[in-house]
């Protein structure tokens, strides 16, 4: 216990050297608010950790790996769970005790939210005011369910910080290469697969994108996400045993039929086989809801589920479509990436508690088309007022010229 509470305080005073540092490129940047947010996910890291030691939990299988191995540091390097392995083990062998290991990931996932917040925020300065007076971005950096799977000795941590860092990374790939190549070492060796949906994600928003791009700028992302794809195929495709397959399409869905029947064996599996595709998306981004909530926690998450769907309806809107054609490359990577993320996952999740941890990943980039369609729209209605209150002014204007 006192080595957490010593963990806690020195893990404080490193995020205060962090936040210095953006200040200093940002502007903008709330001391503040980062720190609030920090308690925030400390408190969801005593929350997880009470719900570790009273139900099963990955995280103590990954402590254990990291007790019995004999071997070097180096032999744990590898993909998936093995590369959480090799991120613990080294501080295990420092002396952290499980309850120290679960609190550095957990600054992991702290750390994920920081990044997030300067890629929202820079992308976005204006605020927004949702369901009448709640403060949109606050609403979303505080999300129970987003820092309760991301506060644990485990993959959600590690693979948010990487996906947040990519994210603000890509915005600026040269003054910010080194970043942009961690964050994607990151994201390939947790999840291969989702580094898959990123770089296309990036590749097709910059293509896309509006705005004038360097071409130095486009070739760089082009050549080193392209490139990344090709050269590490075969492990992307090994995540669902299909680096030896003569026809992908056929043996994926093969494949995401054994895993779904797998994984819909489970308390709270879900049959999703049968379902259209508009509902099994249903299902991955809103479920479970009030009606199918499993337990407890499912019933917290339902109530975070039915915000996220009233945040979904207020792009349901007639000009959309227009706003995409005419947005950023970032916002339109944001969508690839939140969407094609959510299409493989669907084909592979039927248990509502792995899905609940699982579209921590893409959620963040609903968020983030949605906010920034918000912010465009309060914007344009701003510019518009300012306009009638300009033309208003040069008509009295004129009026008392007449008049004298």
């Amino acid at each position: 216990m006192v080595g957490v509470i010593l963990l806690i305080i020195l893990l404080f005073g490193l995020n205060q050297t962090i936040f210095g540092a953006y200040k200093k490129k940002h502007p903008f940047f709330d001391t503040k608010k980062m720190n609030l947010v920090y308690l925030y996910h400390l408190l969801f890291f005593g929350v997880y950790s009470w719900y570790a030691y009273n139900n099963p939990s990955d995280s103590h299988r990954y402590f254990d790996d990291v007790q019995v191995h004999d071997g070097s540091w180096l032999d744990l390097f590898g993909t998936d769970t093995k590369f959480i392995d090799f991120i613990a083990y080294p501080f295990y062998k420092l002396g952290f005790s499980y309850d120290m290991l679960m609190l550095l990931f957990a600054w992991f996932g702290y750390l994920g939210f920081l990044y997030g917040y300067l890629f929202f925020r820079e992308q976005i300065p204006i605020k927004v005011k949702v369901f009448k007076n709640i403060d949109l971005f606050t609403l979303i950096l505080f999300f129970p369910n987003m820092h309760f799977w991301t506060a644990s000795l485990g993959k959600g941590a590690p693979i948010f910080l990487g996906l947040m860092m990519f994210s603000y990374a890509i915005i600026n790939p040269k003054g910010r290469i080194f970043l942009l190549i961690f964050s994607s070492i990151i994201i390939f060796y947790i999840r291969p697969h989702v580094f898959m949906f990123v770089a296309v994600g990036a590749v097709l928003g910059y293509m896309s994108g509006k705005e004038k791009v360097s071409f130095r700028k486009k070739l760089l992302v082009y050549i080193t996400l392209i490139g990344a794809l090709i050269l590490l195929q075969d492990k992307i495709l090994a995540v669902m045993n299909l680096q030896n397959s003569d026809n992908l399409i056929e043996d994926f869905q093969a494949a995401a039929e054994k895993n779904s029947e797998d994984l819909s064996t489970a308390g709270s599996g879900v049959d999703m086989s049968s379902y259209p595709l508009p509902l099994k998306l249903f299902t991955f981004w809103f479920r479970p809801l009030f009606f199918d909530a499993p337990n407890i926690l499912g019933l917290i998450t339902s109530v975070e589920n039915f915000i996220y769907l009233l945040l979904f309806f207020k792009i349901l809107k007639k000009d959309f479509i227009k706003f995409l054609k005419r947005s950023p490359s970032f916002v339109k990577m944001g969508l690839v990436i939140f969407l094609t993320g959510s299409l493989a996952m669907t084909f592979v999740m039927s248990n509502l508690g792995i899905i609940m941890r699982q579209k921590t990943m893409v959620m963040y980039y609903l968020f983030f088309v949605i906010y920034y369609y918000l912010a465009e729209k309060k914007y344009r209605k701003i510019i518009r007022i300012r306009k009638i209150r300009k033309s208003q002014e040069e008509n009295r204007k004129s009026e008392e010229l007449v008049l004298e």
